[in-house]
């Protein structure tokens, strides 16, 4: 795969479905725009007469844009916006309604994702069945990660409103840590 010199940014866009890394291309000459998703090329134009604007094109259920804006003589700056918020803003939002684990199952990295406002869990990018059961101090969700390994998400109240409610993934009944991503 081939990226010409053109490459001006790059993101890495944490979704339900996983971890999508955005590639602008701008020819500052001929105005090209290439835009690829995890290096597919999903947009394109060779030329364009107008360098600075913006792109909309969507990854997965987010809606992005790509601004492109002269900051002085020939020098560009370059933003991403996800469902209308700038991406650091976006990426804080995501962490409050989101729980991601990554770990290895059967020496395969899996990655676990919580949606707290829907209550989806997604493994490795796809949403899988739940069973929600009611214990003495909180609630598990139960699903399959694979024919093998079962795992279930506890959560419980911390008794601190700040705090909220404390999400706990446990695989074959031991617990897994919460990423960072």
């Amino acid at each position: 795969m081939t990226h010409s010199s053109d490459l001006v940014a790059t993101w890495d866009l944490a979704l339900s479905d996983g971890v999508h890394k955005v590639e602008f291309e701008h020819g500052t000459t001929s105005g090209k725009r290439v835009i690829r998703v995890d290096g597919m090329e999903i947009y394109r134009t060779d030329w364009m007469f107008k360098l600075v604007g913006k792109e909309h094109f969507t990854v997965g259920k987010a809606r992005c844009c790509i601004t492109i804006d002269a900051v002085s003589g020939f020098s560009y700056e370059y933003t991403l916006e996800v469902n209308g918020k700038p991406l650091k803003k976006f990426k804080e939002n995501q962490s409050r309604i989101m729980h991601t684990w990554v770990t290895f199952v059967s020496g395969n990295p899996t990655r676990i994702v919580l949606e707290k406002d829907t209550l989806d869990v997604w493994v490795n990018g796809k949403k899988v069945e739940t069973q929600g059961e009611f214990i003495d101090d909180g609630t598990e969700t139960h699903f399959a990660i694979d024919s093998t390994h079962s795992a279930y998400i506890k959560a419980t109240s911390s008794g601190c409103k700040r705090s909220g409610i404390i999400h706990q993934l446990f695989i074959n009944d031991t617990e897994i840590e919460v990423a960072s991503e």
